[in-house]
C-alpha cells in the first residue's frame, strides 16, 4: 500500500474497485446511459460508507453527503432518499457480484499458497430471516420469509476464511441444490457438514477426483469392510474402510469413515474419500471448519446484513453484494499492509478516521499489537 498518496482512508478503503474493468462494465450495460447525478461507482461509495457506519436507514445515508469530505469522493453536493432508493433497486446484482469477484482474485493472488492456504475449502450456509409481509419472494417458511447465502470459503491465513464464492437463494432451498456451483474443483478437498451428505454426489465425486471431508447422518447405514491400525497415543477411536448405504441403494466407492471428536470434544463420525492422509489429519481437517462460525459471526455482528434498505429481491442482492465487498476491502487492507491486527481492529480505526489522511490509518495499522502479560 502506497504510503505517500493523499487520498482520504475511505478513498484508500475502497481504491481497490475504482478501476477501468468496473467503469467499462457499466458503460457496456448501459446502467448509467441516462444518468447525471448519482451514477453506480457513487452508488457503490454511498453504500459502502453506509456498510462500514452501519447507517438503519436510507435517509441516514443521505444525511451522509453532507459530509465536505464524502461531497468531494462522491462528486455530489447531495442526494435524496427517494433517489438513492431507485437507483439501489436498479443496479444490476450481477455487476457487483464481479467487483466481488475480482477483489476475490486479487486476495488470492496476494496470498501465498505454500505459505497461508490450506489443502482445503469449506461449504456452508447462514441463514438470513425476513418479514414475510415485506419479502414475500423470500421463501421460506409459512410465517417467515428469508435468504440463504451459500459460501465456499478458503483460509486466508491461519485464522481467517474468505469467501471465495458466494451463492444466494431464498432461504427455503436445500444446501444441497447448490453443490454443483460450490464443489466443482478437481483435486480440491472440500469440508461441510451432514445438510450436504448425497451419496450419487459422493460417488460421482469419487469417479472425478474430488474430495470431501463431512459428517454422517445418524440414520445412515454404513458396514465395516476392513479397518486401519491405530497409534496408541491417538486421539482418533476408530479409522474403517466402509461401503454407505443400503443393499438395494448403496455407492459404489469404498469410503473411510473416522470416529474422533470435534473442536468442542464432542464425539463426531467423518466420512472422506481420501485415503492418502493420517487419521488425525483428517480429524483435524474437519475441526478446523470452526472457522465458518466465526466468519458469520463477524458477518452480522460487524456490516450490514441482517437488516436492509429496500424489500425487492434486487435491493436485497445489491446489498448483500455490497456488505461482502466491504469484507474483501477489509481482507486485502490486511494482506497489503502484513498487519498482525485482526480485521475488526482494522475495522474500527477505519470507521474512526474515515476522512483523516490515509497515513494516520496506515500508522495505527502498522503498530505491533500489544502484547498481554504473563499476568494480564
Amino acid at each position: 500500500m502506497d504510503k505517500n498518496t493523499l487520498f482520504s482512508s475511505f478513498g484508500k478503503w475502497i481504491s481497490p474497485i475504482c478501476t477501468k474493468s468496473f467503469t467499462d462494465r457499466i458503460a457496456m450495460t448501459g446502467q448509467d446511459k441516462y444518468v447525471k447525478k448519482l451514477t453506480t461507482i457513487a452508488y457503490l461509495k454511498l453504500f459502502l460508507h453506509a456498510q462500514i457506519q452501519q447507517r438503519d436507514a436510507l435517509r441516514d445515508i443521505a444525511v451522509d453527503v453532507l459530509s465536505k469530505g464524502f461531497q468531494k469522493e462522491l462528486g455530489l453536493s447531495s442526494i435524496s432518499a427517494s433517489q438513492l432508493c431507485r437507483k439501489h433497486n436498479q443496479v444490476d446484482p450481477a455487476s457487483l457480484e464481479s467487483v466481488f469477484s475480482e477483489l476475490v482474485a486479487r486476495i488470492r493472488r496476494s496470498t501465498s499458497p505454500t505459505v497461508f492456504r490450506k489443502d482445503f475449502k469449506i461449504i456452508d450456509s447462514t441463514t438470513i430471516g425476513l418479514c414475510l409481509q415485506k419479502y414475500k419472494w423470500a421463501e421460506f417458511r409459512q410465517t417467515k420469509a428469508g435468504i440463504k447465502l451459500h459460501f465456499r470459503l478458503e483460509y486466508m491465513d491461519d485464522d481467517t476464511v474468505v469467501p471465495e464464492k458466494v451463492t444466494i437463494t431464498p432461504a427455503k432451498k436445500n444446501d444441497r441444490t447448490q453443490m454443483d456451483a460450490l464443489v466443482n474443483e478437481i483435486g480440491v478437498t472440500y469440508v461441510y457438514d451432514r445438510g450436504y451428505v448425497d451419496y450419487a454426489k459422493f460417488d460421482d465425486y469419487c469417479d472425478r477426483g474430488i474430495f470431501f471431508v463431512t459428517r454422517t447422518k445418524k440414520n445412515a447405514v454404513i458396514r465395516s469392510i476392513d479397518s486401519f491400525q491405530l497409534p496408541a497415543e491417538s486421539a482418533v477411536l476408530s479409522d474403517e474402510m466402509v461401503y454407505v448405504g443400503t443393499p438395494q441403494k448403496r455407492m459404489e466407492n469404498v469410503l473411510r469413515l473416522i470416529h474422533t471428536v470435534d473442536s468442542e470434544g464432542n464425539p463426531v463420525a467423518i466420512l472422506t474419500n481420501r485415503f492418502d492422509l493420517k487419521a488425525e489429519e483428517i480429524g483435524q481437517i474437519y475441526r478446523e471448519r470452526w472457522a465458518i462460525e466465526t466468519f458469520f459471526k463477524w458477518l452480522k455482528q460487524h456490516i450490514r446484513i441482517k437488516k436492509f434498505y429496500g424489500t425487492t429481491e434486487r435491493a436485497v442482492m445489491n446489498q448483500v453484494w455490497t456488505a461482502l465487498i466491504a469484507f474483501c476491502l477489509l481482507v486485502l487492507v490486511k494482506l497489503e499492509t502484513q498487519s498482525k491486527h485482526s480485521l475488526l481492529q482494522i475495522y474500527r480505526w477505519l470507521r474512526t478516521l474515515l476522512w483523516e489522511p490515509v497515513q494516520t490509518w496506515i500508522d495505527q495499522i502498522d503498530r505491533q499489537p500489544e502484547r498481554r502479560s504473563a499476568s494480564g
